[in-house]
């Protein structure tokens, strides 16, 4: 199996903290945007026939700020050159600023089946101060128009003058709403962005105070019967996000649009992140790569650990010598010796302890091997 991810870099405006790939203000150009991407998916389908994919997701930027229809168009195409699987999980992230019941409608009706709501917080000066373009109440509507549909929200921690209380009524209020699955990230402040400023400031939080409110939000959500499954993600038994764990378990994977980054073969390809680029490479009937990498030996090896480590259930021993003819063990004596108090080691698997797993980056650098 393997995930589809396609990006839509458009936006109505861009959040203060936001270092992704996304074109605030440049909607008109959508139409012509998707008439290349769908372009890109004909290009690939016939290397990739006959290639079982099990998850879609449209990412950004905002998705839901573009025309419903293109969407559709989207989703017609993936079908007309690929194949998904049966009960494939297809996920669309949606701004509540910019949802409408007709929307909801279009999407449910083409097949998503998942929706990922940017929720970040139940506190209305907080969501102004990050430059979000919706409110709490925006985002109850929008669960609403939703529905039983399975959806997740996103929450962030770390905020200006941010406290665990203010964190406690965000996730209440996002479960309060049905949600079944909550990502919860902490804010990490790029430089180049406007709320770097509040950084440099003095403004955030330090790293303890954070992890502290982790701590307590990781077990007020489990208290409420979200499980985590991956340091940042948590949810509901059934309802963990499909197209990330394929992520973390190093699995296939095409993305297509602007900057969307693959893996595939072994290899590790991106887009470019220049719209007009990623346009003219398309039209002249030519991939818009412009990274691509074999990822092999050591670097696969760590690639396997690394991303093991970040979910609850660890890394697979048994699998990991299947795929790289060693034992992880003896290969990784070292680094075990170092970190045993915080691991959890059996016969067939490894894995960071909870109360650990917040600060795996500290333990996880102890496995790159030259």
């Amino acid at each position: 199996m393997a995930g589809i991810y396609i990006h839509i870099p458009f936006c109505k405006s861009k959040c203060r903290y936001c270092d992704f790939t996304s074109y605030p203000g440049k909607i008109g150009f959508a139409e012509a945007y998707m008439a290349c991407l769908y372009k890109e998916m004909k290009l690939r389908g016939k290397e990739l026939k006959g290639k079982i994919f099990d998850t879609v997701y449209f990412g950004g930027g905002t998705p839901s700020v573009i025309d419903e229809k293109l969407i559709v168009g989207c989703m017609n195409c993936i079908r007309r050159y690929f194949t998904l699987s049966d009960g494939a999980e297809i996920t669309i992230e949606v701004n509540p600023g910019t949802v409408t019941e007709e929307k909801i409608k279009t999407y449910k009706k083409c097949g998503i089946n998942r929706f990922s709501i940017g929720l970040q917080s139940s506190d209305n000066e907080e969501l102004e101060d990050l430059g979000r373009i919706h409110t709490a109440d925006d985002f109850a509507q929008t669960c609403r128009l939703i529905g039983d549909v399975n959806k997740s929200a996103d929450v962030m921690i770390g905020l200006k003058d941010q406290t665990f209380e203010k964190v406690e009524r965000t996730i209440r209020f996002a479960d309060s709403f049905g949600v079944n699955h909550i990502s919860m990230y902490a804010l990490t402040p790029e430089d180049g962005t406007p709320i770097y400023t509040d950084y440099l400031n003095g403004e955030l939080p330090d790293g303890d105070e954070v992890a502290e409110i982790y701590d307590k939000a990781r077990k007020l959500l489990a208290s409420l019967g979200y499980y985590r499954y991956e340091v940042s993600n948590f949810a509901k038994k059934g309802f963990e996000s499909r197209h990330n764990l394929n992520y973390w378990e190093r699995g296939e994977y095409i993305g297509f649009g602007v900057a969307a980054s693959s893996f595939m073969c072994g290899r590790r390809f991106t887009n470019t992140p220049d719209l007009d680029e990623y346009i003219k490479c398309i039209l002249s009937d030519f991939y818009p790569v412009v990274d691509d990498e074999k990822i092999s030996g050591r670097d696969a090896e760590f690639e396997k650990i690394m991303l093991a480590l970040r979910t609850s259930e660890g890394l697979d021993l048994v699998a990991f010598a299947r795929e790289f003819g060693k034992d992880f063990n003896t290969e990784y004596a070292e680094a075990i010796k170092k970190h045993l108090s915080q691991l959890d080691i059996s016969d067939t698997r490894l894995k960071i302890k909870d109360e650990y797993l917040y600060v795996q980056n500290t333990i996880i650098i102890d496995f790159l091997k030259d």
